[in-house]
């Protein structure tokens, strides 16, 4: 390359950190930290009588990164896009280009789709355009979700209460949380009963239960007590009872697909109580780069797809490995095929280990043990897909007396195939004795059990994940940000930590959006925006005509709703604080504000002391002669500082964690900070006097940091 150099851009430090390694000297990665450029906050920003023409401003806060990135784009040959390969990533390269006055149809485009040094060196070799249909697409969206909040959120602080958000998809996500709970409500038990009998093989010790499932050839459905009583008077003798039939069959069980986005969060919810939102940032993590044994690299392929495809490749060497560690009576033969989601991007691959050969114990030291985890089950979940299916060998037996059969079934799993790495067959082996047809089995008891039929259970992460997908609303890669609005607008709360239902103010704000607003979110016309989308992204349909159709139709429903809705009063009971106004005396009460909790006085209007909820962390202010405690406090932007609870008396403020512990060296209080390596360093920037933690982060608080 000579003396030729090159800037690359891409979104975050740690896919920057991984590039720059791979690439060499001659190329300077620089992160632009997400987004650059987006709509106004504080106006609509979108010109609906210009053909809905966006008015896009650099954000505030990443003024500083544009500056950088000009000032080292003067001095380079030529300058990738190497931002991620969907929708939200040619966006920011589109606005990239247009802030360096890049053309979008010359090569300066990267795609690659995980972060390896042959996938990079090759991505490198083969620059494109910029795909405006996917840029159209997410304009589109963007601009979709700006004209649904930025219009419908006034009229719910108008008529409800100030900080009130309701988005295109959000609300869609709520509807169906607060239905689940309105059919929940309305449910009605249904009684219902099962009668077992408990036999035993005439000859020798073995008992055994079989359940009553046939009368007269047919499904059995006991209601009441007064049926059972008059089936058991029926079978009142013990004698008579006979095998009837036995039938054995075998079964094959493929793997599941290999790993979508929604299937990786609703598994990792299931199998390892992630929330969804940890899931995606551990993912992005072990996307970016990992630091291996000094080399880094990204240990799994692009984590937001919806494609089950896998690269020949990546199969060939499974089956390598597997023939190599299992046998090769255990690899299959040909290439297994699965049934391609609509609309799923045939260029992207599923979610795969870069290489198999790098198991999750042979790196397990260079992970956290979330990290770790993550791995260890899309590794996992990869490898079984070049597996043979697993055989279960399935034995039913009916015993029969009259017109009454009771069935008994066994199953044993005769080759367990891909369950040697992904064990997904939960059911125990049932090992039945056998028998042979016409043999008389000897009826030791009945036991006669009374039931009632189950309301639909709430939704949980993963069933919520499952249900938009299937519904076809928003994509994989917003769920994370769809559920986290709904929790942190207090729509939704989960209860026993997994479980979602909504608050009554999410069903008010449920309520007033279905009254008023039916056809925006509706399930059906939301699924028909995504695949819109989609068609715009390929190219289909123009995205300026879309929007212009979704808002002839919106505008008269949002002028109607303007006239028609009343104020709602909100008499929610207020949750004392335990603590007194200072100024006036009257309780203090919790209320939730945008940037989370806080105290007010009861008194409002007539007095308004408000104060932060001090989160103590059990340190006394180390300044002499203060009495106080050191207290954790969050900022507007969301960022963790620690100040003394007489502050502003008493000006201790670190943004670092304290700890009861003070420096051997000048004596000031010691912090906790790093990485995946925790140690405590001295809190006095003047002096370099660190010390590893000895004692491990106990895994409820490893679960808090990463969550």
């Amino acid at each position: 390359m000579g003396n030729k150099k090159y800037l690359v851009l891409v979104e975050s430090p740690a896919k920057a950190k991984t590039i720059e390694k791979i690439m060499g000297k001659n190329y300077k990665v620089m992160a632009s930290m997400g987004h650059i450029r987006d709509l106004p906050r504080m106006s609509l920003g979108v010109r609906i009588n210009s053909r809905f023409q966006p008015k896009y401003v650099i954000l505030p806060e990443k003024r500083k990164i544009v500056s950088e990135i000009k000032r080292r784009a003067e001095k380079v040959t030529k300058i990738f896009l190497a931002t991620d390969p969907d929708r939200e990533g040619e966006a920011i390269s589109w606005h990239l280009s247009h802030i360096l006055n890049i053309d979008p149809n010359e090569n300066c485009r990267v795609i690659f789709h995980e972060i390896t040094k042959s996938a990079i060196v090759k991505a490198f070799k083969s620059p494109t355009p910029i795909d405006i249909n996917k840029v159209d697409a997410q304009q589109a969206r963007r601009i979709l979700d700006r004209l649904v909040g930025y219009k419908l959120s006034p009229i719910l602080w108008e008529k409800i209460k100030k900080g009130l958000s309701a988005g295109r998809v959000q609300s869609v996500a709520l509807r169906l949380i607060c239905e689940r709970e309105d059919e929940i409500r309305k449910f009605i038990p249904k009684e219902y009963w099962t009668i077992e009998g408990v036999f035993k093989k005439k000859k020798g010790k073995f008992e055994f239960k079989s359940q009553l499932a046939k009368y007269k050839d047919k499904k059995i459905n006991i209601k009441t007590e007064k049926e059972v009583k008059e089936i058991l008077n029926n079978l009142e003798e013990d004698a008579g009872f006979f095998v009837s039939k036995i039938e054995k069959t075998i079964r094959k069980k493929a793997p599941p697909a290999p790993f979508i986005t929604s299937t990786l969060q609703r598994e990792a919810f299931n199998q390892l109580r992630f929330s969804v939102k940890k899931t995606m940032l551990l993912a992005q993590e072990l996307y970016e780069g990992i630091d291996i044994g000094g080399e880094r690299v990204g240990i799994i392929t692009y984590m937001r797809t919806d494609s089950f495809n896998l690269s020949e490749e990546a199969a060939k060497e499974a089956k390598e490995y597997i023939k190599t560690h299992f046998g090769k009576e255990y690899v299959i033969k040909g290439k297994r095929r699965y049934k391609k989601k609509e609309g799923a991007q045939e260029a992207h691959e599923a979610i795969r280990p870069t290489s198999v050969s790098r198991t999750p114990d042979s790196i397990k030291e260079f992970l956290t043990q979330d990290q770790y985890k993550l791995y260890k089950l899309i590794w996992s979940r990869f490898l079984a897909t070049q597996f043979k299916d697993a055989e279960i060998a399935k034995t039913k037996i009916w015993i029969k007396k009259g017109d009454y059969l009771f069935l008994t079934e066994g199953e044993v799993l005769v080759f367990p195939g891909y369950t040697l790495v992904y064990n997904d067959f939960s059911k125990k082996d049932i090992v039945l004795p056998e028998f042979y047809e016409g043999e008389e089995v000897r009826l030791l008891k009945f036991i006669p059990t009374q039931h009632f039929t189950k309301p639909p259970a709430r939704y949980n992460e993963a069933t919520l994940v499952k249900a938009l997908e299937e519904k076809g609303i928003g994509r994989p890669s917003t769920y994370a940000q769809i559920i986290n609005t709904l929790l942190t607008r207090r729509y939704v709360e989960k209860k026993d930590k997994k479980t979602l239902y909504p608050t009554e103010l999410g069903e008010i704000v449920n309520s007033l959006l279905v009254a008023n607003f039916p056809q925006i979110i509706d399930v059906g016309f939301t699924a028909k925006m995504e695949e819109e989308l989609d068609k715009i992204e390929e190219g289909e349909l123009d995205w300026q005509r879309v929007l212009r159709e979704f808002y002839d139709s919106f505008l008269p429903v949002l002028e109607k709703a303007k006239e028609n809705i009343k104020k709602i009063d909100l008499k929610k009971e207020e949750e004392f604080s335990g603590e007194y106004c200072e100024i006036c005396g009257r309780p203090m009460v919790i209320k939730h504000g945008k940037y989370g909790d806080f105290l007010a006085c009861s008194g409002y209007p007539e007095c308004k002391n408000t104060k932060p909820i001090l989160k103590k962390i059990g340190v006394s202010c180390p300044k002499e002669g203060c009495d106080g405690e050191i207290v954790e406090r969050v900022s507007k932007k969301g960022r963790t500082y620690y100040t003394c609870t007489n502050y502003p008396e008493c000006d201790f403020i670190l943004f670092s964690k304290p700890v009861n512990k003070f420096c051997p060296k000048c004596g000031s209080i010691l912090v906790e900070t790093g990485g995946k390596n925790k140690y405590l360093k001295c809190s006095n920037p003047e002096c370099n006097y660190k010390e590893e933690i000895k004692k491990d982060v106990s895994k409820d608080k490893e679960k808090e940091v990463l969550t």
